[in-house]
C-alpha cells in the first residue's frame, strides 16, 4: 500500500498517528453538535432531578459507546461483535426516547450513521433501514414524536447510506492506488528485462567471439605468432564495434521524446507556479527520431530557462507543422511573459543550435513585445529520415 493511501483517515479503522487522531476526532466531534437537542431538554425540559441525572448518565454512556465504535478500529472486529455494539446503542436510544421524550429521537440518527461506518456494505444495507424503522416505531410511541419524524427519517437514511458510500469509495481508491503501483512496478521490471535482452543481443555474440579468438591467439602464439597477431587484431576490431553498439544503445535509452518532455514541462511549470498552456500531445509517429530528439531537447532547455530565469507567470508552448517553399517544417515555440531581455549565448543555447543544425534546423531566441521571451526551434520535416 502506498504512503498516500496510508494517509487516508479510513472510516472504521483506527488512526495510526497523532495527526490522524486529531483530524478524525475533529471530524467526528463536529457531528456531536446535533446532540444539543437532548442536552437542551435535560437543562430546560422540566424533568425531575433524578430524571436529569439518569438522562445525563445515559447520554454520556451513549456518546462514549458511539465514539468508541466509530473511532476505534473495527476492521478486524467480527461482524457479530459490531452488531452487538449497535444493538446496545439502539437500546439506549430507545430507552432514553421513551422515558425522556421526543427530543431524544435524534440518537437514532447516530445509530444509523455508526451502522454505515462500522459494518461492511452487504450488512449495513440492511441495518441502516432497520435503524430507521426502529426510529419510526419509537417516534409513533413517543408523545409528539410524529412531529419530529419527518425531520429525522431522511438524515438517518441519508447519513447511514452516505457512510456506506464513503467507505466503499475509500476502499476503491486504495485498491486503485495499489493497482497503479503494481502497474508501475511491472512496467519498470519489463523495462529492465528489455534492457537486459538488448544488452545480451548486443554483447553476447561479441563477447563470445572475443573469448574464442583469445583462446585461438593463445594457442597460436608460440608457433604461429603472425596468425596470433591477426587474431588479436580481430579481437580489437570486434571490441571496438561492441563499444560502438553499446554507445548507440545507451543513446537510444537516453533519447528524449516530445510526449515525455511535454509531461515533464507541465510538471515543472506547475511546481514553479507558472500557468502552462501546452498542447495535449503530439503526433510524433511522423517525426524521425533525430528530429523529435532535437525538438525535445529544445523544449527541455526552454522550459528550464522559463522556470529558472524568467520570473514569468504564464508560459505557452505550441507545436505546429507549416508548409514552406523549401518543404514542410515543424516549429516548436515556447513563449513566456517574464522579464524578457536579449538572449545571452551560453552552453544551453549553443548546444541547442548545434543539435538543430545537425538535422537541418535552426534556432531563434529573443524578447517578444515589451516583456516576455520567445524561443523558436524549426526543423525540416524530412530531416533525419
Amino acid at each position: 500500500m502506498t504512503q498516500e493511501a496510508d494517509g487516508l483517515h479510513r472510516i472504521g479503522q483506527a488512526p495510526e498517528t497523532t495527526t490522524h487522531k486529531v483530524v478524525k476526532s475533529l471530524w467526528i466531534g463536529i457531528w456531536l453538535f446535533y446532540l444539543s437537542a437532548p442536552v437542551t431538554d435535560l437543562v430546560s425540559g422540566g424533568h425531575s432531578t433524578g430524571a436529569r441525572l439518569l438522562g445525563g448518565l445515559g447520554l454520556l454512556a451513549f456518546t462514549c459507546w458511539y465514539l468508541v465504535l466509530v473511532f476505534r478500529t473495527v476492521k478486524m472486529m467480527p461482524v457479530p461483535r459490531v452488531l452487538v455494539s449497535l444493538a446496545v446503542l439502539a437500546t439506549q436510544a430507545t430507552v432514553l426516547s421513551l422515558t425522556l421524550g421526543r427530543e431524544w429521537l435524534v440518537l437514532f440518527v447516530y445509530v444509523s450513521i455508526s451502522s454505515g461506518a462500522a459494518l461492511p456494505g452487504e450488512v449495513s444495507r440492511w441495518t441502516v433501514p432497520g435503524a430507521t424503522a426502529l426510529l419510526t416505531a419509537v417516534a409513533l410511541a413517543v408523545p409528539g414524536g410524529t412531529q419530529y419524524l419527518a425531520g429525522l427519517v431522511v438524515p438517518a437514511l441519508m447519513g447511514g447510506f452516505a457512510m456506506v458510500g464513503v467507505r466503499a469509495m475509500i476502499r476503491t481508491t486504495i485498491e486503485l492506488r495499489q493497482a497503479r503501483a503494481t502497474v508501475a512496478e511491472l512496467a519498470a521490471n519489463e523495462e529492465r528485462l528489455r534492457m537486459a535482452r538488448d544488452l545480451h543481443d548486443l554483447l553476447g555474440h561479441s563477447l563470445s567471439l572475443i573469448t574464442l579468438k583469445s583462446e585461438l591467439a593463445g594457442r597460436m602464439l608460440p608457433e604461429h605468432p603472425e596468425r596470433a597477431a591477426q587474431q588479436v587484431a580481430d579481437i580489437e576490431r570486434v571490441s571496438r564495434q561492441a563499444l560502438v553498439d553499446v554507445r548507440e544503445a545507451v543513446s537510444g535509452y537516453r533519447r528524449p521524446t516530445l510526449p515525455g518532455e511535454l509531461a515533464g514541462a507541465r510538471t515543472a511549470l506547475a511546481a514553479a507556479g507558472v500557468a502552462a498552456d501546452l498542447p495535449a500531445g503530439c503526433d510524433d509517429a511522423e517525426l524521425p527520431e533525430e528530429t523529435e530528439s532535437a525538438l525535445a531537447w529544445s523544449l527541455r532547455e526552454a522550459v528550464t530557462n522559463v522556470v529558472r530565469h524568467s520570473g514569468a507567470r504564464r508560459c505557452t508552448v505550441t507545436l505546429t507543422t507549416r508548409q514552406t517553399l523549401a518543404g514542410p517544417v515543424v516549429e516548436l515555440t515556447v513563449t513566456d511573459d517574464g522579464t524578457g531581455g536579449p538572449a545571452v549565448p551560453g552552453n544551453g543555447l549553443t548546444g541547442l543550435t548545434e543539435r538543430l543544425e545537425a538535422v537541418g534546423g535552426s534556432l531563434s531566441a529573443g524578447p517578444v513585445g515589451k516583456t516576455g521571451f520567445r524561443l523558436l526551434a524549426r526543423v525540416p520535416l524530412g530531416s533525419g529520415s
